[in-house]
């Protein structure tokens, strides 16, 4: 049984090698030029502007988990439909019951104002 898992531990000690002399590499190798504006913070090629820690609204933070929460639940149509002939009936109306319990939620947070920005 040991014996099964050799190729994984042979390409694990391989990838470590590999990175590790990747990285010592590029320190000994790569250019040092530093100046002021490689070392200015920016943000998709725009100085920033503000403080990077400023408050955010508790509304995005509420939204960005529910869009996570709601995306993870489209994840179980997958198998679903890759068995969905075998499932017939049975699998049918277990998937209408989840449809319905992730109707019911979407419903309860719309009511909530979950999806509202301002």
């Amino acid at each position: 049984m040991p014996i099964d898992y050799l190729p994984i531990l042979v390409m694990l000690v391989v990838v470590v090698a590999f990175a590790t002399i990747a990285l010592i590499l590029s320190t000994l190798t790569g250019p040092r030029h530093p100046t002021a504006e490689k070392l200015s913070p920016y943000e998709s090629g725009m100085p920033p502007i503000g403080s990077a820690r400023r408050r955010l609204p508790v509304k995005f933070y509420l939204t960005a988990v529910l869009f996570i929460l709601f995306d993870i639940e489209i994840i179980f149509f997958y198998p679903w439909a890759v068995l969905f002939r075998q499932l017939q009936w049975f699998g049918l109306i277990e998937m209408g019951i989840f449809v319905l319990v992730l109707l019911i939620a979407y419903v309860y947070v719309w009511r909530k104002g979950g999806f509202d920005w301002d």
